[in-house]
């Protein structure tokens, strides 16, 4: 009992002791834990910093390396398709080269590895050998050429170098090879504050240094990290080495501004990745519009083509291309006048492009000319419309062009077709009229034969005619003929529909009249009419229908003559001038001339060429030249020809001028 009691006595008065110590003890634990806590806390937040920013430069580094792989595949795609020509490759490849300092040689080899194009000018070190030379010692590269490989050069100056293949399916077409210099790409991807922090290095597999970034000096080698850099046959490793120590015990208002700032770090990283992905997205995007853009229009077999205020061409889409048989590299950027235009239609298009700078151009579309890079016309329909942009104001025009060949030719097949059924119909009455021409005559020319045998019987019958009988037969006789001639007559005007009517007329007049028939023809047979005409003709007196028919047989001959040469020369001029009369004296006579360029007419043809069923033509009649000569000489002038000297024939025919007029009414 005696020993509680001590027991109970002692402890009440230690423990008010012991209660402080055990605060102090507590207090100073936590005084050494707080700071040991904030430096491990430190330690591991700028251990994880640090691999949260080499994950962000290992994805800087992928993400240019990326890049640059995808912008080359691209310009070997279009040297594959054929799009660009070497120039332009090289051209393209050296600026490529120029904007991107990291990069060194730069080469393009088609699907035989033979190399089309380098950044690399002559005399110089060639692309391939120093390719050669650097990757002569892998095995992998050498052996199969046909797949992506990289290898490090074995120089003093570390060199990255890629080949890029190019495939369609499994058909090998092209490949890019390109140096990449490890220290240039630290030094351009790595940011100044990551490199004011950190050391950067690129090492091989034999922890050789390649490439390294030490902005603020060499790393403490207290927190690093290391990231695999994969590349195709090979893999690097990027060595982080931060140039910090090891954290000491600073006071809270440190502490919490490195927090701070690691925050503020932390959100930088988040809103580049954002702004990253958002871009990727933003190119993603674009690059499926542009395909689904380039896919409509190439589906399209409308020619397209845009052009700015002065009327360069901006842009021409392929069914243009084709329709032309001009490249879209010959187009773009040409101002007028346009290879595309035909020569003998320069006025026509000058005198358009100066309505549309001048806001006149009506919005239906008009019928023009248009020439192949072969020189073969063709007809165009054409619509155009103002280019706005966002802000409503003109940048300039856009065209759409239809090829109406084909309508043309199917209208020419259907005219064509309708005069065959014409002329069918003519002859098919011509046939008629024969037949009824000779059933009518039979009768009276039967009885013509009878009364003049009759008469001949009297006058041997008897000495002394029967003056009566032989009256009575002859004037019997002359009522059959008149009957057989009236019969004649009637079918005539049947035929010709119509008498012969001559008066005073201008030739100018009468040119004016046939216009546009000859136009007609010569538009669908790309032939260019010149006229020459002389002002102030004299008056000519005849049948104006039949000198219009005469015109335009001898135009349609010409035309036809010039079926086969070239467009160039598809040349047609009438001239009509006032000459003197050879056969009279002090008088003159209207010439009028229809000049081709056609194949001409050979010898053979020139003897039978005014004869009556004559034809050079498969389906011709051979009366045209012989019913023309007849008009002609009817007014009492000459039809002849000629050889022209720049190749084709002139037909020229000769008419009295109004001096003669009495004397061909009197006739």
């Amino acid at each position: 009992m005696k020993i509680k009691t001590l027991s109970s006595q002692r402890f009440p008065t230690t423990l008010p002791w012991m209660l402080p110590i055990v605060l102090v003890l507590l207090f100073v634990a936590v005084l050494i834990w707080l700071p040991w806590q904030a430096q491990r806390m430190e330690t591991n937040e700028r251990q994880e910093q640090l691999i949260a920013d080499t994950l962000w430069v290992e994805q800087a580094l992928q993400f240019q390396l990326n890049r640059h792989q995808e912008s080359l595949s691209n310009i070997a795609e279009d040297f594959a398709s054929g799009k660009v020509s070497v120039e332009v490759l090289k051209a393209r490849l050296n600026l490529y080269a120029t904007n991107n300092h990291e990069i060194g040689e730069l080469a393009l080899w088609d699907a035989r590895d033979k190399l089309v194009a380098s950044n690399i000018e002559s005399g110089t070190k060639s692309p391939p050998n120093s390719l050669i030379e650097a990757l002569q010692s892998n095995a992998n590269f050498t052996q199969k050429l046909r797949k992506a490989s990289c290898v490090k050069s074995q120089q003093q100056v570390a060199n990255l170098y890629c080949r890029f293949p190019l495939f369609s399916d499994v058909t090998y077409l092209a490949s890019v090879t390109v140096s990449y210099r490890l220290q240039t790409l630290l030094d351009e991807t790595v940011p100044w504050w990551f490199a004011q922090e950190n050391e950067i290095s690129l090492l091989d597999q034999d922890e050789k240094i390649l490439a390294k970034r030490a902005a603020a000096g060499a790393g403490k080698n207290v927190y690093t990290h290391n990231r695999a850099l994969d590349f195709p046959q090979l893999s690097l490793n990027l060595h982080t080495n931060s140039t910090k120590a090891e954290p000491k015990l600073l006071s809270n208002l440190l502490v919490v501004s490195v927090v701070l700032l690691s925050l503020g770090l932390v959100w930088s990283l988040i809103a580049l990745w954002r702004d990253i992905n958002r871009r990727l997205q933003a190119e993603g995007a674009l690059r499926k519009e542009a395909m689904f853009r380039a896919a409509m229009e190439n589906s399209l077999i409308t020619g397209l083509r845009a052009r700015d205020m002065e009327g360069r061409l901006t842009y021409v889409n392929p069914s243009f291309c084709k329709m032309l048989g001009f490249p879209a590299e010959e187009l773009i950027g040409k101002l007028p006048p346009m290879p595309y235009w035909a020569p003998e239609e320069i006025t026509e298009y000058e005198n358009r492009f100066a309505q549309i700078l001048t806001g006149t151009v009506q919005p239906e579309g008009f019928e023009t000319i248009y020439q192949r890079a072969n020189g073969e016309r063709f007809p165009v329909l054409i619509y155009e419309s103002p280019l706005v942009d966002e802000n409503g104001k003109q940048t300039g025009w856009m065209s759409s062009i239809l090829d109406v060949s084909e309508l043309k030719r199917a209208q020419e097949l259907s005219r064509q077709q309708e005069e065959k059924l014409h002329q069918n119909a003519r002859l098919a009455t011509m046939g008629e009229m024969a037949s009824m021409l000779a059933h009518e005559l039979n009768q009276p020319l039967a009885a013509i034969s009878s009364y003049a045998t009759g008469a001949l019987n009297i006058l041997k019958q008897s000495d002394q005619v029967n003056t009566l009988s032989l009256s009575d037969a002859l004037e019997k006789t002359t009522q059959q003929a008149q009957r057989a001639a009236q019969v004649i007559r009637s079918v005539h005007q049947f035929v010709k529909k119509r008498e012969a009517s001559r008066a005073l007329f201008h030739i100018q007049t009468l040119l004016q009249s046939v216009m546009p028939l000859i136009a007609l023809q010569s538009q669908s047979a790309h032939i260019h009419v010149q006229y020459q005409i002389d002002p102030d003709l004299p008056e000519v007196f005849g049948d104006q229908v039949l000198i219009e028919q005469v015109i335009l047989n001898l135009t349609r001959n010409a035309i036809e003559a010039m079926h086969d040469v070239a467009y160039a020369k598809r040349q047609m001029q009438i001239h009509a001038h006032v000459i003197a009369d050879p056969h009279l004296p002090h008088s003159r006579s209207l010439l009028v001339q229809v000049i081709d360029q056609g194949h001409g007419i050979a010898p053979e043809v020139a003897e039978q060429l005014f004869s009556p069923f004559f034809s050079t033509k498969a389906t011709g009649m051979g009366m045209g030249l012989n019913i023309c000569r007849t008009a002609i000489e009817f007014h009492g002038g000459s039809l002849k020809y000629r050889a022209n000297p720049a190749g084709g024939t002139v037909f020229e025919f000769t008419l009295p001028c109004d001096a003669q007029k009495n004397d061909l009414h009197k006739k």
